[in-house]
């Protein structure tokens, strides 16, 4: 199969970026894996497709695979490289649009300095929506919000806030990210068995009450340079234990996300970063792999 593709970029977590508008590819599991393997396909850490709307009041749909084909619920840096690509494509003359995922509906903007605001929307603290199963686990309150510890085994204990962005999150606050053992954690904490579909593992350095630095082991994927529902969670796990402020900027190693929260259950979260286009290209799929 013969596919064309654009590659795009959100503060360096980077996508294959696939048109479906005018029909489905049909990709299998393997062949998104194919697709995202840095050595024998194109590269990236999502594949995101675009598809038309499927609902009055939508303006498109978007589905999110990760590296290793999975199909996930939400990818925030994605939803920004999204919106751009529809209007750098002629897709839409829009600049603020609304669009499908798998758990619901977000909308986006595109800004005149360029970069993009997504509603993310509310966070979800409920465990079975998460989905998280807390069962066993030691727990304390922080400024009245639950945390708990994960037992990692010789690693020690994290003691992680739960959330999620429409993907489940578990966001630790540790003294420096550059000297965490991100890579020793992230994998054992992404297959807790808490968490029956896996999780996002975050690390959250507080640098004031209006700047975090964060590094995200992703469920699926591994660390990237950016994560944008792992940008949201870890400000809003900030918020509710009571160590961050409204309005924060989360300094990845891909660039800075601006994220913002009113700190009631049902506000929106609200995210701003970079989106840009990297290059477009064509590659043949194999049909069996």
């Amino acid at each position: 199969m013969h596919i064309r593709f654009t590659k795009m970029q959100g503060a360096g977590n980077d996508f294959v970026v696939l048109d479906e508008t005018q029909g489905r590819l049909g990709l299998s599991t393997a062949q998104y894996r194919f697709l995202a393997d840095r050595h024998f396909g194109v590269g990236a850490d999502q594949i995101l497709s675009v598809r038309p709307s499927p609902a009055p009041g939508l303006d498109f749909e978007y589905v999110i695979h990760n590296a290793d084909g999975g199909e996930v619920e939400h990818c925030g840096n994605g939803a920004r490289c999204f919106v751009r690509y529809v209007n750098d494509k002629g897709l839409t003359d829009k600049t603020t649009v609304r669009v499908k995922v798998q758990r619901g509906e977000i909308e986006l903007r595109m800004n005149p300095d360029g970069r993009v605001t997504v509603n993310m929307g509310a966070p979800v603290f409920d465990w079975a929506l998460v989905p998280f199963n807390p069962m066993g686990l030691i727990s304390d309150q922080v400024n009245g919000w639950p945390v708990f510890d994960l037992v990692l085994g010789e690693l020690g204990i994290a003691r992680v806030g739960v959330v999620s962005m429409g993907n489940p999150h578990a966001v630790q606050r540790v003294d420096s990210v550059d000297s965490f053992p991100v890579l020793a954690q992230g994998p054992l904490i992404e297959n807790h068995p808490a968490f029956p579909k896996r999780v996002n593992a975050g690390f959250m350095q507080i640098v004031s009450r209006h700047q975090i630095k964060l590094r995200v082991f992703e469920r699926g994927t591994g660390e990237t340079l950016a994560c944008g529902t792992g940008a949201c969670a870890a400000v809003v796990a900030g918020i509710r234990q009571g160590w961050l402020d409204a309005l924060v900027d989360v300094q990845t190693r891909g660039g800075v996300l601006t994220i913002e929260w009113a700190g009631q259950p049902d506000s929106p979260v609200w995210m701003t970063g970079p989106a840009t286009s990297v290059f477009e290209g064509s590659i043949d799929v194999p049909d069996h792999l």
